[in-house]
């Protein structure tokens, strides 16, 4: 894996990481980068959309391919990974890596007995459907990288310095771990977004997304910058009464929110009573509003 530049990408799957990881490699590769997915009919248009060499066979991919991606549903690697060491060339050392968040380099193991590098390499970004603007995102962006030795581990770092990331090493017995913390990061906060914003709607504002922005994105700034002494608000302050006020309107008006709500501010109290930053007077009263019902 000393010249990535020289060696022929392929990708396994047709979905949103398939298609920006073509875009992003295709500058790299000495021809167009090859595709294959279950689907026909998707492969031959997605293959068309990125400007790919839609394969028709899985063992014509691996044959051709020295790096191959697996860019497949995280429920499908174990799957498909029978699949590949079934049709992979013996006296063959290509680097076949997944892309999925949660899984580390171990559930490739069937790959590295047929003597293939093996890694995880898991953009942490969110892919909504636009190939272009994603794969230029993969620029500056970390990837979370799982090795399943120390050569594969260079040859994942090489990968992602060829898409113009920065590695960031996770061991195996942690990617769950990594993955939950991610999830929890950006999935929950849509939802607790769309949760305000229904809330809002119900106040009477016609346009939550204006009204939250200025606040949200002020929050994440200083979240990503102070860490949890970016907090503000009536938890910080021990404002028992609001927080009880809260409670009630969402009772009444937002009932589909009151767990989320209950639940975000308990875990945020806790927090404070980590640190020892609440009032101790309202500690009691607080105690009692979130507990668990």
């Amino acid at each position: 894996m000393t010249h990535v530049r020289s060696r022929q990408p392929g990708i396994i799957g047709t979905g949103r990481v398939a298609q920006a990881l073509v875009l992003a490699l295709a500058p790299h590769s000495p021809s167009r980068p090859m595709l294959w997915g279950r689907a026909p009919e998707k492969l031959h248009v997605t293959a068309e959309q990125v400007g790919a060499i839609a394969i028709p066979d899985i063992a014509s991919l691996v044959t051709e391919c020295d790096i191959i991606a697996i860019a497949v549903a995280d429920d499908a690697l174990p799957d498909i990974v029978p699949d590949i060491a079934a049709v992979l060339p013996m006296g063959r050392t290509p680097l076949i890596f997944h892309v999925s968040g949660g899984s580390g380099a171990a559930i490739l193991d069937p790959l590295r007995a047929a003597g293939a590098l093996t890694a995880a390499i898991h953009p942490a970004m969110t892919f909504t459907g636009d190939p272009a603007v994603e794969a230029r995102r993969m620029v500056a962006a970390r990837f979370a990288i799982t090795g399943s030795s120390a050569e594969a581990t260079g040859a994942a770092k090489r990968i992602v310095a060829l898409l113009g990331g920065v590695a960031v090493e996770i061991a195996e017995d942690r990617r769950a771990l990594y993955h939950a913390a991610l999830c929890h990061a950006s999935n929950h906060l849509v939802t607790l977004i769309a949760g305000a914003s229904r809330a809002l709607e119900e106040a009477g504002v016609d346009d939550p997304a204006a009204l939250l922005a200025p606040l949200v994105r002020a929050s994440l700034e200083n979240s990503l910058t102070l860490g949890f002494a970016g907090l503000s608000g009536p938890l910080l302050r021990g404002d028992a009464r609001t927080i009880g006020g809260h409670l009630d309107t969402l009772e009444t008006h937002g009932p589909e929110l009151l767990p989320a709500y209950r639940a975000m501010a308990r875990a945020t109290l806790d927090e404070l009573k980590r640190g020892g930053t609440i009032p101790s007077v309202g500690l009691a009263a607080l105690d009692s509003l979130l507990a668990v019902p």
